[in-house]
C-alpha cells in the first residue's frame, strides 16, 4: 500500500487546511481498511490525530476535537483542519492498516502503511 500526502502549508492562527491522502496498490477493497492521521512536531514523538475505522467510526485527539474532521472518498483519506493554532505546526502523516474491526485505532504502532508526510505551520 502505498499513501501519498498533500495539502500542507503556511497559515496564520485561525486559519483552516485540508489535507488529502490517497492511497494506491491495494488489491482488496478500500472497506477493510482503518485509517489515521498522525502528527510529529520537531524534538516531539508521533502522536494521533484523528481515525477512521473500516465502517467509518471515527475518534480523535483532545487537543483537535471539534476542530478537526477525517473523512474518506473511495481510496482518498482527508483531514479538515479549522481554527489552527500555532500548536497544530508539525508533520502531518496519513496511515493505514488491513483491519477485522470498526473501532478507529489511533496508536502509531498499529499502522503498518505510512505517507511520506506533508508539513503544516501555523504562524500566531
Amino acid at each position: 500500500v502505498q499513501l501519498v500526502e498533500s495539502g500542507g502549508g503556511s497559515v496564520q492562527a485561525g486559519g483552516s487546511l485540508r489535507l488529502s491522502c490517497q492511497a494506491f496498490g491495494y488489491s482488496i477493497s478500500w472497506w477493510y481498511m482503518g485509517w489515521g492521521w498522525f502528527r510529529q512536531a520537531p524534538g516531539k514523538e508521533r502522536e494521533g490525530v484523528a481515525a477512521m475505522s473500516r465502517d467509518g467510526t471515527t475518534t480523535y485527539a483532545d487537543s483537535v476535537k471539534g476542530r478537526f474532521t477525517v473523512s474518506k472518498n473511495g481510496n482518498t483519506l482527508y483531514l479538515q483542519m479549522n481554527s489552527l493554532k500555532p500548536d497544530d505546526t508539525a508533520m502531518y502523516y496519513c496511515a493505514a492498516v488491513i483491519s477485522d474491526t470498526s473501532r478507529p485505532v489511533l496508536a502509531v504502532q498499529s499502522y503498518p502503511y505510512w505517507g511520506q508526510g506533508t508539513q503544516v505551520t501555523v504562524s500566531s
